[in-house]
């Protein structure tokens, strides 16, 4: 019989595309099934013919609904796939809104780009159509932390929270032979002592380990309270508007938290703050459904009959109207809308209307990958182009450290210390293929066997 292996098909060499198949004793798992994003020779991989039969999958496993883990899932259904997805329940809750908006996106990007002419394809077309993702939603199977499942014969899996995003969870297979072989995948690992989630449950064994290093070359700053405190009361003062590109989930509450704190503690003036994305108003009532997850502060306030994710002059703009209304206002005031890397979605609306303004600030709050507009804001760019046209870059861009959902390097060692042997090899994926290659080092110094994955390679697992 064949030994067991894993193949990397995305996110090997870059920070996205997660997808790991495991094949044993006939059957085929994957593990994430996560769209490209980032530069266009990376996007482009998304319509690239799929590295592997659906057909033949027995089994998806999802550690977090972040696109770049999940989006891939409606094309894989468009091409045959109709077995389980097995994720847990906070997860499930997520994609139901973050599947269907990846899928309007992507007709409403084809749409604009047949409209506008902008496209070498005629007629464009979405890589997915809202259908394909409605077939997705209907094969998920959610399951609590904690719970044995056997996904398929010879596999054996648990979830462990993480504390990324909610619903967040390393993957544990037993991998079921005469003697069983334990490979955990980390998903991505969050962080400690952070606002609204639970802490990361590390792990006790592992016979291999995939592990991500997004941030497994530097640490990130303890605080961002006096940071965010310090470019609000600056752009009040400028009297224009704080425009934030945030992603819908994990970071838009993370920041609402963080402003109503600091407007509790009277370290802000009381600005009004409006969330433009309607995934973003959803998926925080999804955050506020799932006690399950919170950390004892979360619970502490809604028990107390208080809304941790509202602050005190709140709106949301569900509509385009209410939308529109937004660009209309002079006054200082905050907006935090998607995307997080300013690549799609209302921001840009925004950002259209501010980013000429000198009395206005872009706070880029996260990370921005190559290629994308957040990145070139942040590099210093001149001029940015939004929806065709040519804008001269005047408005204040600051950058807030700290609020990363992402484990930092200390932070990936005190999660993977935990294991009581170091496993026979550690594949380090999800990072860009410098800060691999140091981590890699740091954990080959703590006498760990570590290796970069290469995309596309298969590994046996003895």
């Amino acid at each position: 019989m064949a030994k067991p292996s894993v193949q990397f098909l995305g996110a090997a060499g870059t920070v996205t595309g997660s997808k790991h198949l495991i094949r044993h004793a006939g059957r085929q798992v994957m593990l994430d099934c996560g769209m490209f994003q980032g530069t266009k020779s990376i996007r482009e991989r998304n319509w690239s013919a799929l590295p592997f039969d659906p057909h033949q999958l027995d089994a998806i496993v999802l550690s977090h609904a972040h696109i770049d883990h999940t989006g891939h899932l409606p094309l894989v259904v468009r091409h045959g796939y109709r077995g389980p997805v097995y994720c847990t329940s906070g997860t499930a809750d997520l994609l139901n809104c973050l599947l269907r908006d990846a899928a309007y996106l992507q007709e409403e990007q084809a749409e604009r780009a047949n409209r506008y002419g902008y496209s070498k394809h005629q007629p464009a077309l979405p890589l997915y159509t809202m259908e394909d993702a409605e077939e997705a939603l209907k094969l998920l199977q959610p399951r609590p932390y904690k719970t044995t499942l056997q996904v398929a014969p010879g596999f054996q899996v648990r979830f462990r929270r993480t504390g990324h995003i909610l619903g967040s969870a390393s993957v544990d297979v037993k991998l079921q032979a005469r003697k069983a072989t334990r490979l955990v995948f980390s998903g991505d690992v969050g962080r400690w002592d952070r606002p609204i989630l639970r802490d990361p449950v590390p792990i006790k064994k592992a016979d291999y380990l995939i592990l991500e290093s997004t941030y497994g070359n530097r640490l990130h700053p303890e605080d961002a309270a006096e940071g965010l405190a310090a470019i609000i009361r600056k752009a009040a003062d400028r009297g224009g508007p704080v425009i934030i590109p945030a992603f819908a989930v994990g970071r838009t509450q993370e920041i609402v938290w963080r402003l109503r704190m600091l407007e509790d503690e009277k370290r802000i003036p009381v600005l009004p703050v409006y969330i433009d994305s309607p995934m973003a108003i959803d998926v925080t009532q999804i955050y506020l459904d799932h006690p399950e997850d919170h950390d004892l502060d979360m619970k502490a306030l809604r028990d107390a009959g208080t809304n941790p994710l509202h602050s005190q002059r709140f709106t949301i703009a569900r509509t385009v109207e209410a939308s529109k209304q937004i660009s209309e206002l002079n006054g200082p005031f905050v907006v935090i809308s998607a995307s997080g890397m300013a690549t799609g979605g209302r921001i840009l609306h925004h950002l259209k209307r501010w980013v000429s303004e000198k009395r206005a600030t872009v706070l880029l709050c996260g990370f921005q990958a190559y290629g994308t507009r957040g990145r070139r804001l942040l590099e210093g760019a001149e001029e940015i182009r939004i929806h065709g046209q040519d804008l001269p870059v005047k408005a204040t861009i600051d950058k807030l450290n700290g609020l990363s959902a992402h484990a930092d390097q200390a932070e990936l060692l005190r999660w993977s210390g935990e294991i009581g042997k170091p496993p026979r090899n550690t594949f380090l994926v999800h990072g860009e293929p410098e800060v691999c290659t140091e981590f890699a080092t740091v954990l080959q110094n703590r006498k760990w066997n570590a290796t970069v994955a290469e995309d596309g390679a298969t590994v046996e697992l003895r």
